[in-house]
């Protein structure tokens, strides 16, 4: 029987520490081999072409040439499937989103400080993200994908989703545009980007609230939502107890937190949970956001869900069609970063439209009066 060959992985780290820490967490693992380390930024853009690593772990803040620059250059000469380790600093989680947006395929966060035993606690999540990264094309790294590349890439449509793509148009005509509507967008893996390509697409005047969950930690959720409002038309936060929705607001859940909301006569306001555990380990959950929203009739609702591992949004998606006037869309696999949970999505039946990630914003577009 054929062994399967092990990914090469490059670790990037001025700490001695953190290159050892790292390296034992790989050292039973069937499907990573650590085949080197870099001290700095420059160290690492060298060992990427003499090692030809299939992934690389890389902190942000380094000595010489820090990991965003470093980050910039490797994706326009030697582009590799990266994963950023980062502090949960103003400054750190600032650095993060600029190297998801500069083509980082996901990240994580260290506990408490740069060095720090208690990332023993992130052994799992680490080890996880580094082996689904090791597989992702580099094509999808890219931050913008040119119309010729989406035509060329691999699809993933079996005669299930060609049945919801056609029955989607008789969705379109009976869809009520006059009814109040509101906006829920799941997403992980790969999500900021696919965010900052659908929300910026977003007019000032859209006639509907954005609820949005992205699989993150916090601190990190409050400097995406501040990232996104920089860059949108609409006015982008991270979600707070209290806050009452808006038509052109997106509100974006803060890591920890469930999203949900209630209603208060005519007006509806953000929930925070953080009493109902994690499901499938996330809190926030698109699960939980679906399934919440299922109870409010008197919106219809557009569920996008984007790329990302995992199922997350499958079963909340069912409930939420149950109750309700519901299109979902799912961005198809020739975008996605990982396609995981608009996989998993799609799958249910359930799903009204598959479509790139750049034709997202468009088609809930279509949707909105």
């Amino acid at each position: 029987m054929e062994l399967l060959q092990k990914k090469k992985l490059l670790i990037v780290d001025d700490s001695a520490f953190m290159r050892k820490l790292i390296t034992d967490f790989f050292s039973e693992s069937k499907l990573i081999e650590v085949i080197g380390i870099a001290r700095n930024g420059k160290d690492a853009i060298q060992k990427i072409k003499s090692l030809h690593p299939d992934v690389v772990t890389m902190d942000v803040e380094m000595p010489e040439m820090n990991g965003l620059d470093a980050l910039k250059q490797i994706m326009s000469e030697t582009p590799v499937p990266v994963v950023m380790l980062s502090s949960t600093t103003q400054r750190g989680t600032e650095s993060t989103l600029l190297a998801m947006e500069s083509g980082a395929v996901d990240f994580i966060a260290k506990p408490s400080g740069t060095i720090s035993l208690d990332l023993h606690k992130i052994k799992e999540e680490l080890v996880e993200k580094v082996e689904n990264a090791a597989n992702v094309s580099i094509t999808k790294m890219k931050k913008t994908f040119s119309k010729s590349e989406t035509k060329l890439a691999s699809s993933f449509v079996d005669n299930n989703v060609i049945e919801t793509i056609q029955t989607s148009i008789t969705k379109v005509q009976s869809w009520n545009k006059t009814k109040k509507n509101m906006v829920l967008i799941g997403t992980s893996t790969g999500g900021p980007r696919a965010l900052q390509e659908v929300i910026t697409n977003l007019p000032k005047d859209i006639k509907a609230p954005v609820l949005i969950v992205q699989h993150m930690p916090a601190g990190f959720t409050k400097s995406l939502a501040d990232r996104l409002n920089q860059l949108s038309e609409i006015e982008v936060k991270e979600a707070q107890n209290g806050d009452i929705l808006h038509d052109g607001h997106a509100y974006i859940a803060p890591g920890g937190y469930h999203l949900r909301i209630k209603r208060t006569g005519n007006v509806y306001t953000i929930v925070l949970d953080n009493i109902e555990p994690p499901r499938a380990g996330h809190r926030p959950s698109v699960d939980v956001l679906f399934e919440d929203n299922s109870n409010f009739n008197d919106f219809d609702k557009i569920a996008v869900i984007m790329t990302g591992m995992g199922s997350d949004g499958a079963k909340g998606l069912q409930k939420l069609k149950e109750n309700g006037n519901v299109v979902a869309i799912a961005e198809s696999a020739n975008t996605c970063i990982v396609y995981g949970m608009p996989k998993a999505a799609v799958e249910t039946n359930l799903v009204n439209e598959v479509t790139d990630l750049e034709n997202i914003a468009k088609v809930i577009k279509q949707y909105l009066p």
